[in-house]
């Protein structure tokens, strides 16, 4: 990287001498995104190369005092250290979909060799991302996408699909396929939770579902006490609502602690996406029978060593690329650069004091 600023320099002085002559010429902020897509296609990996000592990556949540994502980041950032990896966390404390792009720019200036985010908009960051592997930073997203041509890689959870249309047929089962539903999800502009939205809506388009009836989907924007108070204004405006799915583990919880509190106990189903520690009080009490999720601390650490094979050129994001990923194994790049850590877990009573994060 060196190297390059002073070619770079170089090339601004001699540009700076002739310009009289009209020898150079500028460069358009397309030119850069193009350069960077460039660089991206004609890319060839290296499966053999070792993982790069002293690699300085950074994690960027979608908003720094997240529980979950704290968890997914932590574990990254202890991953790095089994390769001898300078990694931290960084990150806004609002899930706005702009909040996170000062962010990225001090980390290009910061000159990071990898960056992971977790997008709280799919195209709100696409410029400086795009800046930053014009400029060789390599970006994975993980959790909630980018648009596909503003990274490398797209570490996710599980299948998209499965995740959504799972948990209609989870809570389904619970009210015997009867009754209205309401959704309480994260940011309106949130990758996952619209992908898994779109699923769950198909999913209850088929005949098994035909007296079950999607009511609304409300935005807590990951906030507890805004999720909390779209919880009380679903249960007072659907009087006859029989469900609530939260696929977000800030939602989740908050809708558990008015419902726990509420005449609402034992009679509304609330299902969806959090951690054991998070629910454990609200399945032993009895307001919630199960919910699901992957364990975030292996997405964290999968995202880590993702991030290092990309940096030492082990893949570049094409289909098809293998690397390791230390305790997890071999992991191969899907389609437009995804990998899918695996299937979520099922916790309730039975198996929900076994797991501790």
């Amino acid at each position: 990287m060196r190297n390059k600023s002073r070619t770079l320099a170089a090339t601004a002085a001699l540009c700076a001498l002739t310009l009289a002559a009209g020898a150079c010429s500028g460069t358009t902020k397309d030119d850069a995104e193009n350069d960077a897509g460039k660089r991206v296609s004609d890319a060839t990996a290296n499966p053999d190369a070792p993982l790069q000592k002293g690699l300085k990556i950074a994690f960027l949540p979608k908003q720094i005092n997240n529980p979950y994502e704290q968890i997914v980041d932590e574990a990254g950032i202890e991953a790095s250290e089994e390769f001898d990896a300078e990694a931290k966390e960084v990150g806004p404390s609002d899930a706005k979909a702009s909040s996170q792009v000062s962010y990225i720019n001090t980390l290009i200036q910061q000159r990071q060799d990898a960056i992971l985010i977790a997008a709280n908009d799919p195209n709100a960051v696409c410029g400086p991302l795009k800046t930053a592997m014009q400029q060789d930073i390599k970006v994975v997203a993980y959790d909630s996408d980018t648009a596909k041509d503003c990274r490398q890689l797209f570490i996710n959870q599980a299948s998209s699909e499965e995740i959504g249309r799972s948990q209609v047929r989870r809570i389904a089962e619970q009210l015997d396929h009867k009754g209205q539903i309401a959704i309480l999800s994260a940011t309106q502009n949130a990758t996952n939770q619209n992908t898994w939205i779109e699923y769950m809506k198909d999913e209850l388009k088929k005949p098994e579902y035909r007296d079950m009836e999607l009511v609304k989907v409300a935005y807590g924007d990951d906030d507890d006490q805004k999720s909390f108070q779209e919880t009380q204004g679903l249960l007072k405006a659907y009087p006859d609502l029989k469900g609530i799915i939260s696929p977000t583990t800030v939602g989740i919880a908050a809708a558990a602690r008015y419902i726990s509190s509420s005449d609402y106990k034992g009679e509304v189903v609330l299902n969806g996406l959090g951690t054991p520690n998070q629910m454990r009080k609200f399945v032993k009490d009895g307001t919630v029978e199960e919910f699901s999720l992957w364990d975030p601390k292996d997405l964290g650490y999968l995202g880590a060593y993702a991030a290092a094979a990309l940096a030492s050129g082990q893949i570049t994001g094409k289909e098809g690329e293998t690397f390791e990923a230390g305790r997890l194994g071999e992991y191969t790049v899907g389609k437009d650069g995804e990998i899918i850590l695996g299937p979520p877990t099922v916790f309730d009573e039975t198996n929900i004091d076994e797991y501790d994060f």
